[in-house]
């Protein structure tokens, strides 16, 4: 016999959770878009004009630096060409014929986000041929399935036609966050590079705001103030994406509140917790039934507007003997229709088969029962 049950019910250890709590609207932000999304699982938390096409600044360079390490070695000495040493705004001053690692650029344009270590990448990477490298950026962008981002620039100098979203920032952000290399880039406020030259990173919440590791922020006068943060605390990782805020002050005000406000969205429970008895199983022959339990306890960041739903599937009634650590079926907690965890149910004891003598005497004095019951 099978049993499935249905269990819908907030876990207790979410019960303290006011319902005020649980449907807090995300705080007011002063930008032209933004977004907050669990990679995870793909959720959007909260957005506003996140499909809108602005332009994005400095954040460019996180696809001009994927592009780099996808053709190019991080030891690999770069010639810097006349054109990237004339670059202006942010840069770290390189000097035309000069040699530089690969690798000290990458860590130039994410730390300073410097522009002339951009341009100097996309001339190494295109052979001189920057509108080659350009391309190659948007083919990634493509293979990304950023399909409303278009680059003109390896910079993000303000350019017409040179544009992206803040969903698509988001994605661009977590592919770069897969390459070990600019992971640990990004998470450094600073770092010394060939020439004596001291990195400073522009990312003011980074060693600030608890748990944020990242990933690169953006401004021109046409871009407004950007930037793009990786936050994992409390079991939980979360982008948040904050594009055209009218300053820098205010870009991180609304950044770290959407920040906290997506991180109290979630709290780390036990969804399969320790020596919970899921049911008994009968087993037969006037034997005790036998406790079902977890094969090992689960946590989970689970949000906590969504309430979580048990599903059991497992048999009701066993066969002997029955071993300690049996797989008899299976627990299967969701929240909303997201499957959170999964485990095996398992037998907490053994219990032996009667033998040939200890059947008869069941089935023996089973009979005798029911004529006792009949005659009375």
């Amino acid at each position: 016999m099978i049993l499935r049950i249905w269990v819908a019910a907030v876990f207790a250890a979410l019960a303290f959770v006011t319902t005020a709590a649980a449907v807090a609207a995300p705080p007011p932000v002063l930008a032209r878009a933004f977004i907050v999304e669990n990679p995870a699982t793909g959720e959007v938390l909260a957005q506003h004009g996140a499909w809108a096409r602005v332009p994005i600044a400095s954040i460019t360079k996180l696809m001009t630096v994927l592009v780099a390490l996808d053709h190019a070695r991080w030891q690999d000495v770069v010639r810097v060409r006349a054109d990237a040493a004339a670059v202006g705004e942010s840069t770290v001053h390189l000097r035309a014929g000069e040699r530089i690692r690969v690798g000290d650029l990458v860590k130039a344009a994410l730390i300073q986000s410097a522009n002339d270590a951009a341009v100097a990448l996309a001339d190494y990477v295109g052979h001189g041929d920057r509108s080659a490298f350009v391309a190659m950026m948007n083919a990634k962008a493509r293979e990304l399935g950023l399909e409303r981002t278009h680059f003109i620039r390896p910079d993000g100098l303000d350019v017409r036609g040179h544009y992206s979203t803040a969903s698509d920032v988001t994605a661009l952000a977590q592919a770069a966050m897969r390459n070990p290399r600019i992971r640990a880039v990004v998470r450094l406020r600073t770092d010394s590079i060939e020439g004596g030259r001291r990195l400073h990173t522009w990312n003011d919440l980074l060693g600030v705001f608890k748990g944020l590791y990242g990933v690169k922020t953006g401004h021109t006068g046409t871009a407004g103030w950007c930037e793009v943060a990786a936050v994992r605390r409390n079991g939980v990782t979360l982008y948040t994406t904050v594009l055209g805020s009218p300053t820098r002050s205010q870009r991180n005000t609304d950044l770290a509140a959407l920040l906290r406000w997506g991180i109290s969205r979630y709290r780390s429970v036990w969804v399969v917790p320790r020596g919970r008895v899921y049911f008994e199983a009968s087993v037969g022959y006037g034997k005790d039934p036998v406790p079902i339990v977890a094969a090992r306890q689960v946590a989970r960041a689970v949000r906590i507007d969504k309430p979580l739903v048990e599903r059991i599937v497992a048999s009701t009634a066993l066969e002997l003997p029955v071993e300690r650590g049996q797989r008899v079926g299976e627990v299967r907690v969701y929240s909303g229709r997201r499957l959170v965890a999964r485990q095996p149910l398992i037998a907490e004891r053994s219990v032996a088969k009667p033998g040939f003598g200890g059947r008869i005497g069941f089935y023996a004095g089973r009979t005798l029962t029911h004529v006792g019951d009949w005659f009375s």
